[in-house]
């Protein structure tokens, strides 16, 4: 017979290097954080911190935002273009102001998921550029 059992605890240690893997690392983890960390109860819909806090006026906004920034800040220190950081920056934005008109911006954080774009903008960035950061899933 076993011992008393201890509870489980979600461990997450994301690497604090400035190597392309481990930035890649952390835009993920944000990235999931932000779209995809919880699912609607009945239903198969992701939602994350970024609708949930939305809801905050303006205070919600203005963490949302800046953890988005966090994930162009990223991009830049892995030395995209001028053109995909404004793009990126763009869909912040975007998101931005959309989440600053009550119940349509929170609808929209659904829908327009700003930070999974940028994301997509970073690996296909990292796939080019770096290959051996590629994760493979399956």
């Amino acid at each position: 017979m076993e011992g008393p059992q201890r509870p489980q605890t979600l461990s997450l240690q994301l690497p604090t290097g400035t190597d392309p893997a481990a930035i890649r690392a952390r835009v993920e983890a944000v990235e999931l954080l932000l779209e995809r960390s919880l699912r609607v109860p009945g239903t198969n819909v992701p939602i994350g911190l970024d609708a949930i806090i939305g809801l905050v006026p303006v205070i919600g906004d203005i963490v949302t935002t800046a953890l988005g920034a966090y994930i162009v800040w990223e991009a830049r220190n892995l030395g995209l273009s001028k053109w995909h950081l404004t793009r990126m920056g763009a869909n912040v934005a975007f998101d931005t102001v959309l989440g600053l008109v009550p119940l349509v911006g929170d609808a929209a954080d659904f829908v327009f998921r700003s930070n999974t774009r940028n994301l997509r903008i970073i690996k296909k960035h990292l796939d080019k550029h770096h290959p051996e950061t590629r994760v493979i899933e399956g």
